[in-house]
């Protein structure tokens, strides 16, 4: 039988997922004799065997390829036969291109957790059991190709024990990198808040157990970084935790033992399950059941609550199937996540009583990602551990461009080819230590996906610390607006190129005529728009405040409906005034810091607070979240609201609303009715502006993006009223609508634009 040969490569997530040694069976499968080795931007493989088998065995490569594998291209060459001698692994390959994906960190599989909970398996209760198909990734590499000596693990030396399986291609840890026991491998130990050793009469999990029932707040470290963990059942520890992370009423997030005890507690989808037992396991927004009864304080007032299952080892052998925890970021509100030991030491003891702490650095810090489902498909509202950092796929190639993001909630993104990689989420970066982390986290992506970026993408706006940030890299920038980045983000996941209608919905974004954009209809393509809509400008009494206080834009837009009458209404809003009102709306009337906007994110807040719900706000978003909860359970009616043309552009007025909802207020008909109609109002009025683009324009592609399409009641109406007509809705699927996105959409218009 004569021999042929072919040389593959493989490009994708194809290191740190068990390719190699399922390569390696496979060619022992197949007779195929040759090598496979990683390199610097995938997997080389030799391989020698009759043209029959060869075809089959190239196959086989991309359709039974490991579950964690995602092969993004496969290149085969024609070689001269060199005569192998059955089948190796060759030693990984360094190189100049570094171009190979690294796989997010991935959930304890099947195996490993049998094996952990085992007494007969030499890994009992080991705490960092992994192998090729689970565990650390991301979060521990340091460098590519993926290999041991590149991770955090490279000072921890197998035993012989380790290293036969490592080295032996039938086992399952063949080749796994962080592969390690209770003999040679990472340890963890339990302290108190001064460091000091806590004495356990068997091993430190079932010591922290015995704490955590006592009420005690544990610092826990884990892959991404430190949580911090109370009983959820418990209403004085969890009360506790929030007074000592200073977190007024944002709500938590719990970690349960197992499937089964959430369901007890919350309603679970088909579509929530997969997300909840998906490698990534992320938190999923849930919706509390009838019998649900954890304490109080850990989501006040919100009928959902994020939840998510074990993802560690450790997780495992910490909660038991019935058990619920409050599991939150290790910080202080507003700062980033503490995942370096001495930083956690000294951040956190005024927080955890007790530390369980382990000897294995993370690299690369990581909060867990955020998760919902809409019409049953995934809904993101932070992606970050388990997601990242696999990429984009824009299929289009772009230069390399950095887009450094926004303000809050900030990601950034790099491109490479035909790849978009956003970062972890970093936060707000108003706060100086995650600005400090923002920077080095770049740094880092640059070497990781080795990118050295061509173009910078920023906000238009002057004063974002990411716009300034990019001023000081000498290299050519482009300024993005605000709201075409957040369309383009959709763009850039659905592989659009546009013109499409965009609805781009949120609080602030800088608007190019000065003002404060946040209510935009957009006709966009990947470099420029059109404003074809917006929603009417109001003023901001006393800027920035106005935000943080609702009260503000809800007594401005009274005294502008009725004058000075205001007062005389009979509306609680009115009788609780704050002390000091007048002089801020008369200080508003005279134009004193008081700046214009657009932002459907105000609507909002001057709803919320005209209806009572919430004056002033402890966390972004505060007053819109408790106005959508308000809405629950009420069927919305349409108010009148006013549309009208000035130009070529449409203008949405809502004071027609406000003023019917004060009448309403008086009539006395009930809060969550009033808040329903509120929704139902802005999606019909939002819907009927969509339409009259789409006639005008000829366009049926419509894109929703923005934080406020985060409001999954105005979400889902607005899609419900223009799925009646011949229009394509496109909603974001792989990235957040809120600022978490926004780089994407930078980048992908800084890539057009410097073509």
């Amino acid at each position: 039988m004569s021999c042929a040969a072919v040389r593959i490569h493989i490009t994708g997530i194809v290191q740190g997922v068990g390719f190699r040694p399922f390569v390696y069976n496979l060619a022992g499968r197949y007779g195929v004799n040759g090598w496979v080795s990683n390199n610097a931007s995938g997997v080389d493989i030799a391989a020698e065997a009759s043209s029959a088998r060869l075809t089959e065995f190239v196959s086989a490569l991309q359709n039974q390829a490991p579950p964690l594998a995602v092969i993004e291209t496969v290149t085969v060459s024609n070689q001269a036969p060199q005569g192998y001698a059955g089948f190796t692994i060759k030693a990984s390959v360094d190189g100049v291109q570094k171009t190979a994906l690294v796989s997010p960190d991935v959930a304890t599989c099947a195996n490993c957790r049998q094996e952990l909970l085992d007494p007969g398996d030499r890994r009992y209760r080991y705490p960092f059991i992994n192998c090729t198909d689970c565990g650390p990734r991301y979060t521990i590499i340091e460098d590519i190709p993926y290999d041991r000596q590149a991770t955090t693990m490279r000072g921890f030396v197998m035993c012989p024990a380790c290293q036969a399986e490592y080295d032996n291609p039938a086992n399952r840890r063949f080749h796994a990198q962080p592969n390690a026991c209770q003999v040679c491998g990472p340890l963890y130990r339990l302290v108190d808040r001064d460091g000091q050793p806590v004495t356990c009469e068997q091993d430190v999990f079932v010591a922290a157990r015995r704490l955590i029932a006592t009420g005690a707040i544990l610092a826990i470290k884990g892959i991404g970084g430190y949580h911090l963990a109370v009983n959820a059942f418990d209403s004085v520890a969890v009360e506790r935790l929030r007074t000592r992370k200073v977190r007024e009423d944002k709500p938590f997030a719990v970690m349960a033992g197992s499937l089964g005890v959430i369901t007890t507690q919350c309603r679970v989808s088909d579509a929530d399950e997969q997300l909840l037992v998906s490698g990534a396991r992320p938190i999923v927004l849930l919706a509390k059941a009838a019998g649900y009864h954890l304490a109080d304080q850990i989501a006040p007032g919100n009928p959902y609550i994020g939840t998510m299952l074990p993802y560690t080892p450790a997780h495992t052998l910490l909660l038991a199937d019935d058990d619920i925890w409050v599991m939150t970021s290790g910080n202080v509100s507003d700062e980033p996540i503490a995942y370096e030991d001495g930083d956690a030491a000294e951040r956190l003891k005024k927080i955890a009583d007790y530390f369980l702490i382990h000897n294995r650095e993370i690299h690369c810090p990581a909060d867990d990602s955020v998760v919902r489902t809409v019409l049953d498909k995934p809904y993101f509202i932070r992606r970050s551990r388990g997601y990242v950092p696999a990429p984009v796929n824009l299929g289009r190639e772009l230069p390399p461009v950095l887009a450094v993001g926004g303000e809050l909630k900030n990601t950034f993104c790099l491109t490479r080819g035909k790849q978009a990689f956003l970062s972890a989420h970093t936060g707000d970066l108003e706060n100086l230590s995650t600005y400090q982390a923002y920077v080095t986290a770049i740094e880092h992506f640059k070497k990781l996906l080795n990118v050295a970026p061509q173009v910078i993408a920023h906000d238009l706006h002057p004063e974002y610390l990411s716009t300034k940030y990019a001023a000081t890299l000498v290299l050519p920038c482009v300024a993005v607006q605000h709201h075409h980045a957040h369309i383009a983000a959709v763009m850039a996941e659905h592989r659009l190129t546009g013109p499409v209608i965009g609805v781009a919905f949120d609080g602030t974004g800088y608007g190019p005529d000065g003002t404060l954009w946040g209510g935009e209809f957009l006709v966009a393509d990947l470099t420029g728009y059109r404003r074809l809509g917006q929603l009417a400008c109001l003023p901001l009494p006393g800027g920035a405040k106005a935000i943080r206080e609702p009260w503000r834009l809800a007594g401005w837009l009274l005294q502008d409906l009725y004058g000075q009458d205001f007062v005389n209404l009979d509306i609680p809003f009115v009788h609780n005034l704050p002390p000091g009102w007048q002089l801020v709306l008369a200080a508003a009337g005279k134009g004193l810091n008081t700046p214009m906007s657009s932002g459907a994110g105000r609507l909002f807040d001057a709803a919320a607070a005209l209806l009572g719900i919430r004056q002033s706000i402890n966390y972004e978003g505060q007053a819109a979240v408790e106005l959508e909860l308000a809405a629950q359970g009420a069927t919305g009616r349409i108010r009148p609201y006013a549309l009208s043309e000035t130009g070529d552009s449409w203008v949405l007025d809502f004071k027609p609303v406000f003023a019917d909802l004060c009448q309403s207020l008086q009539q006395g008909l009930p809060i969550p009715q009033l808040a329903a109609d509120f929704h139902t109002t802005l999606a019909a009025a939002t819907s009927k502006l969509v339409l009259k683009i789409s006639k005008t324009t000829g366009l049926k592609q419509v894109a929703l993006s923005g934080g406020v399409f985060q409001n999954v009641t105005l979400l889902t109406e607005v899609i419900g009223m223009l799925a009646q007509y011949d229009l394509k809705i496109y909603l974001h699927r792989q990235t957040p609508p809120n600022d978490g996105g926004l780089a994407l959409g930078q980048a992908i218009i800084a890539g057009e634009r410097s073509r």
